[in-house]
């Protein structure tokens, strides 16, 4: 248990809870309540052995984040998780239900070890070793098959070192629900991109030969299409968002929509996961004004992201 102001709240809570679940208890030293629940959230926190973290936040103190939590009375406790409040209760729980309440958010013991194997592996990835992270998130997979996380770094990985077929089954289960999560769409088309220049006589190409026939016909979509596609899988991927919008630009509908989804799925490639990058905004997760102008200036990524974004926008309207 600690206690969180203004000044650590970012990194104590909004931080922290990119990697452990943080339950915040928002009390006063007059309330009666507050004082009996207290003991038990800490005993809770003992006995959970990590599985989450406990901070305290005095109310009348930090009128600020009480308000930004909209916190209307004493005791609350608001559980975050990925930066974000995910549930909470009010008032003097009993320790039997506030296990409960937690039981219903916290991983188990083997999405935790599968998150500990995938933290392990981007340390890996860190260190330039593949072999290891590679190795480190198929055990995350193997002990919690519902790692999504795990399972996106991986195909990732793999994809990147041309092991097309161990990728494509990997993808398979995720492709097969319904609806189809988007970043492994996106994979799926990055995957498609560089199949195509494996198996496709135009994969040996010059990038000039797609730019001649281009240059005697605006509208040779298959060609354009064809180059995209190159320019993906040479990593080129702003020149390829480039070459597609000038597909959708002439035929939004051309081979079934087939450049606008891969233009999305790039987009969705590009973008870091959440609390990778500052927010732009100047504002935390839980919506706290952050200090200093360094919070205020856009990343230079997230900014070419969202220029291509508006850009497709107006394509399509």
């Amino acid at each position: 248990m600690m206690d969180v102001t203004i000044q650590n709240f970012e990194a104590e809570v909004i931080a922290a809870s990119m990697t452990t679940p943080v339950l915040v208890d928002f009390w006063a030293p007059w309330c009666g309540p507050c004082k009996s629940l207290g003991p038990i959230l800490e005993k809770v926190e003992t006995a959970y052995e990590g599985r989450f973290k406990l901070v305290k936040i005095n109310s009348d103190d930090e009128q600020q984040l009480a308000q930004a939590f909209g916190i209307k009375s004493i005791p609350t406790c608001v559980l975050l998780i990925n930066g974000q409040p995910v549930d909470g209760f009010m008032g003097a729980l009993p320790e039997g239900q506030v296990k409960k309440f937690l039981d219903k958010h916290l991983p188990g013991e083997d999405a935790l070890q599968a998150q500990a194997a995938a933290q392990e592996a981007q340390q890996h990835l860190e260190a330039g070793d593949a072999q290891s992270a590679r190795a480190a998130l198929e055990q995350a997979l193997a002990t919690d098959p519902g790692n999504d996380d795990a399972r996106f770094d991986l195909v990732k990985l793999l994809i990147g070192h041309g092991e097309l077929t161990e990728a494509a089954a990997l993808l398979a289960p995720a492709m097969s629900r319904i609806p189809v999560p988007q970043r492994f769409e996106a994979q799926t088309q990055w995957l498609k991109a560089i199949e195509f220049v494996t198996t496709d006589p135009r994969g040996e190409w010059e990038l000039a030969q797609f730019d001649a026939l281009i240059e005697k016909n605006k509208r040779d979509f298959e060609t354009r299409f064809a180059k995209s596609r190159l320019l993906i899988a040479a990593g080129q991927w702003e020149a390829a968002m480039d070459e597609l919008l000038e597909i959708i630009m002439r035929d939004k509908k051309w081979d079934d929509e087939a450049p606008r989804k891969t233009f999305v799925a790039l987009l969705e490639l590009m973008t870091p996961p959440k609390g990778k990058t500052p927010e732009a905004t100047g504002k935390s997760a839980g919506g706290i004004e952050l200090m200093g102008k360094a919070a205020m200036q856009e990343d230079p990524l997230l900014a070419m992201i969202s220029s291509y974004r508006r850009k497709l926008s107006m394509m399509l309207n």
